[in-house]
């Protein structure tokens, strides 16, 4: 299986937030102004009492008086005295009367506010035991949710044969590249990467090689071209259709260009001339002498170095003069494309071999160039590919062809002809989603992967492919790091030569020289080493020559490259990365959407068991150093949620 990316599951569910435990509530106590109110009532119904105790003391006051006074008989002023007293005696009991009642219902309002505290603290032990049982409860499911692995790899099918992925930005083909192939070189398997976007997709991938030990080959082109080995091993008849599809996709390969059958036929017939020591320097300037560039005296001189008299000679008289016009224009055209690859393995190294290899353009080369360059690595590979037999062991060689979009369908239709038919995985990147580009997605045995989709019409399309009845959930990982994801991109090359000389006096006079030719198999470190069964042979040539005449002369010539490509990644720390395992937000397949994905998002259709299944990944090759990450693939149980 291929590893494209994560996606969270999980088999517990998420608890939640921690349960709030009960508050503590008021104590019961008596309302002070139920007793207020109590008193004033009491003092409403006592006034009566009061006032008969105040008027019958007086009236036996004064009747006490007179009798002293002698101003009424002694026995009426009796009565009255006796009278008022009575009276007086009954009001006061009326009030103490009062007095006990107001005291017996404070009494009893004291044993009722009582009662319903001793029930409230009942209540809110028993609540507080509940509280707690859940509480113990809730511990243990999250401690269960957090132990629980929750990143499950999302992975194509070996039976795929190609994975298409549309859409996409550099840094997220980046975080992809390095998702895809390092399992595959981590599992003993090679990878071939051809990136044609001039940014250094690779550039995380190869860093991580170097950490594990592996030492990869990168070819930057076309600085790289005098290394690069790839198609020196072909016939003459392959190389002349290489070439010819090679200028055919350069200038667009569409109903209207030129026919490479002609231009195969034209390259063939001058790599016949040449004989068994062509190459593309000797080609190219086949092709101007057959334009007769610039008159026979400085095609003489200028090809001098290349050609033989005899060759130009042969060269001038194997072409009609009917066909001179038409010859001349298509060989002009010729030269123009593929003056470009005219270094191509001019000077190959002997290299250790490695399970990675990576050329792309760089993008200090000149467009056209650029395009050339591209269309050979494209072609080329292809016609490798159709030699190697298939070896039934699906993606142990893989090839990924990054900013594919630049190609014209004929070329990408070749390719995944000859990967298909040789049992070598496939990954095609489109940036854009190009008419050609949109009538090949998924076509044949692929799966097809969804990045970001800037343009609204390619996200438009995208939409109609996946279908607008999928919802997913993004999780909040994936939503912030891929919202403060940036890049910096850069690469340099350089190039020293020095020289070194000594002379000596001698009494000798010696010439020496050698020359040796040979032919191999095989060739260690180069670009399709996976070719190496189907027996297509490699050259190798070297020459040597020492001259002295009483004096030694010793020369040196030390010539460094150096290439880099950097690519810084910054997460800032913020207090909404505290939650980063849960979910964030709510995705549904729709045009707007699709354009703003986070950039690691990945929206995969591929089949399934059951049919068509439709998946949200996060590429973030990171996730595998999270606790909850594991590579056990995901049970159907959680992988029929969304998410």
């Amino acid at each position: 299986m291929v590893y494209l990316g994560w996606r969270l599951a999980s088999a517990y569910p998420d608890p939640g937030p921690m349960p709030v435990r009960p508050a503590q509530p008021p104590s019961a106590q008596v309302s002070a102004a139920w007793l207020a109110a109590q008193r004033r009532e009491q003092a409403l119904l006592a006034r009566p009492a009061r006032l008969g105790a105040a008027a019958a003391g007086a009236v036996a006051f004064v009747g006490g008086g007179c009798w002293l006074a002698g101003a009424v008989p002694p026995g009426l002023a009796l009565l009255v005295v006796v009278a008022g007293a009575a009276t007086t005696g009954a009001c006061l009991r009326a009030l103490v009367a009062g007095r006990r009642v107001l005291r017996a219902q404070v009494v009893a309002e004291h044993e009722r506010v009582r009662q319903i505290a001793a029930r409230q603290q009942a209540l809110l032990a028993a609540r507080q035991e509940q509280d707690a049982g859940s509480l113990r409860d809730w511990q243990q499911r999250s401690a269960a949710f957090r132990r629980q692995p929750q990143w499950h790899p999302v992975t194509v099918p070996a039976q795929v044969s190609r994975l298409d992925v549309a859409g996409g930005t550099l840094a997220g083909w980046s975080a992809l590249l390095t998702m895809l192939a390092g399992p595959r070189l981590a599992t003993g398997s090679e990878v071939t990467v051809v990136d044609l976007t001039e940014g250094g997709v690779a550039a995380d991938l190869i860093a991580l090689a170097c950490r594990w030990g592996i030492s990869p080959l990168v070819w930057v082109l076309p600085a790289d071209l005098p290394r690069l080995d790839l198609g020196l091993g072909l016939g003459h008849e392959a190389l002349a259709e290489v070439l010819a599809l090679t200028a055919a996709a350069a200038e667009g390969g569409g109903p209207g260009g030129p026919d490479p059958a002609r231009d195969a036929a034209l390259l063939g017939r001058l790599l016949a001339v040449l004989g068994p020591d062509a190459n593309l320097p000797r080609l190219t300037a086949a092709l101007r002498a057959v334009a007769q560039v610039g008159g026979a005296h400085e095609q003489l001189s200028a090809s001098a170095s290349a050609l033989s008299p005899g060759q130009l000679s042969m060269l001038g008289g194997m072409f009609g003069r009917g066909a001179e016009h038409l010859l001349i224009d298509r060989a002009l055209a010729l030269e123009a494309r593929l003056r470009v690859l005219g270094t191509l393995g001019t000077a190959p190294t002997e290299r250790p071999p490695s399970p990675l290899r990576v050329a792309w353009p760089q993008r200090r080369g000149t467009a056209t160039g650029n395009q050339v360059v591209g269309s050979y690595l494209c072609v080329a590979l292809t016609e490798v590919l159709r030699q190697v037999p298939d070896r039934g062991r699906p993606w142990q060689q893989t090839v990924c062809v990054l900013g594919a979009e630049r190609l014209p369908g004929g070329t990408i239709d070749r390719l995944c002809d000859a990967a298909e038919a040789a049992g070598t995985g496939l990954v095609i990147g489109y940036r854009a989603i190009p008419a050609h580009v949109r009538e090949r997605l998924g076509r044949g045995n692929a799966a097809v992967a969804f990045m970001r989709l800037g343009n609204a019409e390619d996200a438009r399309a995208a939409a109609e492919q996946i279908g607008s009845e999928h919802r997913f959930v993004v999780s909040q990982l994936t939503d912030t790091v891929g919202s403060s994801w940036t890049d910096t991109f850069g690469d340099s090359y350089t190039s020293t030569v020095g020289t070194a000389d000594s002379l000596a006096d001698s009494a000798s006079a010696t010439l020496t020289a050698g020359r040796s030719r040979g032919r191999g198999r095989s060739r260690q470190g180069s670009f399709a080493p996976f070719a190496d069964s189907t027996g297509s042979a490699s050259r190798d040539a070297s020459s040597s020559a020492a001259w002295s005449d009483s004096r030694s002369v010793t020369e040196g010539i030390n010539t460094s490259t150096s290439w880099g490509v950097s690519t810084s990644r910054a997460l800032g720390a913020s207090s909404s990365l505290a939650g980063t395992l849960q979910r964030s937000r709510e995705l549904v397949i729709e045009p707007h959407e699709l354009q703003h994905l986070p950039q690691t998002a990945v929206v995969l259709c591929r089949p399934g068991p059951y049919g068509r299944e439709v998946l949200l990944a996060d590429a973030n090759p990171a996730i595998i150093t999270l606790p909850t990450a594991t590579l056990a693939t995901m049970p159907d149980a959680a992988a029929s949620r969304p998410g």
